[in-house]
């Protein structure tokens, strides 16, 4: 339990202002039902969420210490009172999500602590109780891959950290088939190819750049790609990372002269379709173990695979 003795700064809020400058970390929903449930207290006696506090009032929380630590990385998935999670496979070691464009996978891609993919899933297992960080000092969940905030489709998250260990060799060891959606602009004359080339990284600007000669600085880079459907000028293509690098699909179609549809970065955002972020989900993954998979191994040759893509129903209707 702790106490606070408000002051004549505090004096004049509502109480629930109140608990969401002073105790950040509790969501404003999990403070509601303390209230609610007395867990929180005025006086000594009930409180209400929009009661006015006065000088000398004595506020009492009968809540976790955690909740009263200061916002940080490692804590953040505090402030989610009710994950927003899609969920594409669980079990005991690893966790399949389909994240949704627009959400951060980490704090460092420029969102706020608690608004992150990460925040959610670690969130998901605390309140699950697999992971109680404060009684076990246990593994921290962390996720085995990352993609754009605006790209979406499965991302993986370990449980453990053999888990971890496991899946961060086998993507490094390229032993795992992940294939993208996407829509770009125009109609490829090569309808099943393959995209190759040199990219290299300009982290003053956040992009890279995709030349058809090495340069110094530079790796190569492989997308193999089939162009599924067209319509109305636009193509849905299937994308097959070959090499792994920041941006790459984006890049290397918009060198290619087909931009993806949407991505304002490396092409022109094209008002005539409304899209203002890039068309591209990575809606399919394949384990493809060639060696020994240790823990994991009951994985190999299973495939994880997202049903739904909004932008294909709404570009290519008739497309199954």
């Amino acid at each position: 339990m702790k106490e606070f003795v408000i002051g004549q700064n505090d004096a004049g809020q509502r109480l629930d202002r109140f608990l969401a400058k002073s105790v950040p970390l509790l969501p404003a929903s999990l403070a509601q039902k303390y209230i609610r449930i007395k867990r929180i207290k005025l006086n000594g006696g009930r409180a209400e969420r929009d009661s006015r506090l006065q000088k000398g009032d004595v506020l009492q929380l009968y809540i976790n210490d955690e909740f009263f630590e200061a916002p940080r990385e490692d804590n953040g998935f505090l402030t989610v009172a009710v994950p927003k999670l899609h969920i594409v496979y669980e079990d005991e070691n690893i966790l399949l999500v389909d994240k949704r464009p627009g959400l951060a996978v980490h704090p460092h891609d420029g969102a706020e602590y608690g608004r992150t993919l990460i925040d959610h899933i670690q969130a998901y297992l605390y309140q699950k109780r697999e992971w109680r960080p404060r009684e076990e000092h246990s593994f921290t969940p962390a996720l085995c891959n990352r993609i754009d905030r605006n790209t979406g489709g499965i991302v993986i998250a370990a449980k453990t950290a053999e888990a971890l260990r496991v899946m961060n060799q086998k993507i490094k060891d390229r032993e795992l088939d992940k294939r993208y959606l996407a829509i770009v602009e125009g109609v490829p004359k090569v309808k099943a190819g393959s995209l190759k080339g040199y990219l290299f990284k300009d982290a003053k600007k956040n992009r890279v750049f995709v030349t058809d000669t090495p340069q110094t600085g530079a790796k190569s880079c492989q997308t193999d790609y089939k162009v599924l459907a067209t319509e109305k000028g636009l193509s849905l293509v299937e994308c097959k990372l070959i090499t792994g690098r920041t941006h790459q699909i984006r890049a290397q179609f918009a060198h290619a002269g087909h931009p993806l549809l949407g991505d304002g970065k490396y092409g022109k955002l094209n008002k005539n379709y409304g899209r203002n972020y890039q068309a591209l989900y990575s809606y399919k993954l394949t384990f493809t173990f060639t060696t020994d998979g240790e823990g994991l191994s009951y994985l190999n040759g299973k495939t994880f695979q997202v049903e739904q893509v909004d932008f294909v129903g709404e570009y290519f209707p008739n497309y199954k």
